[in-house]
């Protein structure tokens, strides 16, 4: 199933009561959300617009809110980021979605689910908020972004389609904001953890969705280090060090074989 944006925003099943449907101007992120000149040249050159689907309140989906020491989560917003067309001489310059996303989340005071798309692909991401340690009622992330981009590497049709009905707004816990939010982003890493294993799965329980987490983290850092580890095996002249390179890759190959047996 081909994943676009209205797509998506229908498979959450929202209430009615919740959608919110108004543009944000650009400017916001630009005061808010840009804290050096090259994140505001990003904004300023990628983002076509920002549209505010919804907002999830107690009183809007009927789920409390969640307040602890560390964090207080009153409400989710779901936000739309269309980024400009290419050029058509393809001059445009490169986005960084990555950058981009993490530059909305970190604007925004409420825990964001975002769709951040343009013509080729679509970015999905969330981040849990908390209270910042030295600054009073300032907000920052609490941990990296958990973000999926298709098509890259997408699952088969038979995993979208599994991940499209998990991340219905009925089927996430309903404890607490904060506990719904955990539940897409545990839907986001199934997918995440279905582009390798070809099958998505829901976890069963907290429990098992903190050991996937794990073994994600696990997969992304080992991937990283056997990359490496060919760059310089490709680069080594010396034979006997392209050996021990070699079997340094193998072991690491063979690691990330078992923590994808964990997913």
């Amino acid at each position: 199933m081909p994943l676009d944006v209205p797509g998506f925003i229908a498979s959450l099943s929202l209430p009615d009561g919740c959608r919110v449907d108004q543009r944000v101007p650009k400017k916001l992120l630009l005061e808010n959300g840009a804290p050096t000149a090259a994140d505001k040249r990003l904004i300023a050159d990628t983002v076509e617009e920002i549209q505010w689907v919804a907002a999830l309140k107690p009183n809007t989906i009927g789920v409390p809110d969640y307040r602890d020491e560390s964090r207080e989560y009153l409400e989710i917003a779901v936000l739309a980021v269309t980024l400009r067309r290419q050029s058509e001489g393809g001059k445009a310059k490169p986005t960084n979605p990555a950058r981009l996303a993490e530059l909305v989340h970190r604007a925004v005071p409420y825990p964001v689910l975002l769709l951040l798309h343009s013509e080729q692909r679509l970015t999905l991401s969330l981040a849990h908020k908390r209270w910042a340690q030295n600054e009073a009622g300032k907000v920052v992330l609490d941990g990296g972004l958990v973000a999926v981009s298709l098509p890259e590497g997408a699952p088969g049709a038979d995993a979208m389609d599994a991940f499209m009905q998990a991340v219905a707004l009925a089927r996430q816990p309903r404890s607490s904001l904060l506990a719904l939010y955990q539940g897409w982003m545990d839907g986001v890493q199934a997918l995440l953890a279905a582009k390798m294993t070809g099958a998505f799965k829901a976890a069963d329980s907290p429990e098992q969705a903190a050991a996937r987490r794990h073994a994600l983290q696990e997969c992304a850092r080992l991937e990283a280090e056997a990359a490496c580890l060919r760059t310089q095996a490709g680069k080594e002249k010396q034979l006997a060090r392209q050996v021990e390179l070699n079997l340094a890759l193998k072991r690491v190959l063979a690691q990330l074989a078992a923590a994808r047996q964990q997913l």
